[in-house]
């Protein structure tokens, strides 16, 4: 599919689901028991075949991603943790099963969901989950409106996810310490029991606001704990989602001219400085209207289209924005 909610094209074979639904790449497999290795033999990580699924899926988040060089290094480092863990395993060397459970704190269109995808994958590379899905949930898919209907919510949610990851979207509205009646505790209680109970068979992703997460996980000890893993995002620079903006027109065979790049940079500008923006959610917003506005002026040429035409936005379609009118 070609998701470009993040302001990256994703194509891969996968689904997403939200809100009771799977993001999962067709054709997984089930990884072969590791060969045991002599006390003396060498391994050649460079040789793995897991290690070059691995290194593919951190080549696909790069392309992916703009910026956010600190994130794709932790999740390198991660990949490097689960990479040499595998080895040990083949030396028969027994350790504890390194605990995966992951924090994304950051502002909205950040990339969080499709370095949650990417994980996903490399989790299953390395055979520590069974399938790289990525099931997606927030507060109102696991907490129940009556007494008796948050724990089979709860652990239905889980249940989906199992074997894969189950991201769980704002996670900080599970917790309201204002209403002492809120089933959110409830949940987190679950929560703390499965992560536990199920290490070798799910990983849980929090993610949301860094504020709000600080507070959250500041408020359950018992949770914080059990989540070693907390990866920041931070919102991109200007000149980052340009970049994102150039990548998005180009994966829909469209493209700026000079003076409508020069446009899309000054709208950009003006839309940061503006309430509830949204990183590269906001880009894509944007450029789906321009789009709709270069739609309506070929329309309005009313003459025969040429394919340059039809590829090409222009300042036209970016100062059409109400943004500008208002200025």
């Amino acid at each position: 599919m070609s998701q470009t909610g993040f302001g990256h094209v994703v194509s891969t074979g996968s689904t997403t689901e939200r809100s009771g639904s799977t993001t999962e790449r067709s054709g997984s497999t089930t990884e072969k028991p590791l060969e045991t290795l002599a006390d003396d033999a060498e391994l050649d990580l460079s040789n793995d075949e897991a290690t070059t699924r691995v290194e593919d899926t951190l080549a696909k988040l790069e392309a992916e991603l703009v910026g956010l060089a600190p994130v794709k290094r932790r999740v390198r480092e991660i990949a490097s943790l689960l990479l040499v863990d595998r080895a040990r395993r083949q030396f028969g060397l027994a350790s504890s099963r390194p605990t995966l459970h992951m924090s994304f704190a950051g502002g909205p269109g950040t990339g969080k969901t499709t370095v949650a995808l990417r994980m996903a994958e490399i989790l299953h590379a390395l055979g520590y989950i069974r399938t790289p899905k990525v099931h997606t949930v927030t507060r109102d898919d696991l907490v129940g409106q009556f007494i008796g209907h948050t724990a089979p919510k709860t652990k239905e949610a889980i249940a989906r996810a199992a074997g894969g990851v189950l991201f769980i979207d704002e996670a900080y509205y599970l917790f309201r310490p204002e209403n002492e009646r809120d089933y959110g505790q409830e949940v987190i209680e679950i929560l703390l029991t499965e992560m536990e109970n199920e290490r070798g068979s799910l990983v849980v992703v929090f993610a949301g606001y860094p504020d709000r997460m600080a507070t959250f996980f500041g408020a359950n000890p018992g949770l914080s704990s059990r989540v070693p893993h907390h990866i920041g995002f931070e919102d991109y620079s200007h000149g980052e989602l340009v970049e994102i903006a150039d990548l998005m027109v180009a994966a829909e065979n469209f493209r700026f001219d000079d003076e409508a790049r020069d446009a899309f940079s000054a709208y950009l500008t003006k839309r940061m400085q503006r309430p509830q923006f949204s990183n590269a959610r906001s880009v894509r917003n944007a450029v789906e209207r321009s789009r709709l506005r270069q739609a309506r002026r070929l329309v309005e040429l009313d003459r025969p289209l040429t394919r340059s035409d039809l590829i090409t936005l222009t300042a036209q379609d970016i100062y059409g924005s109400s943004l500008f009118a208002e200025a």
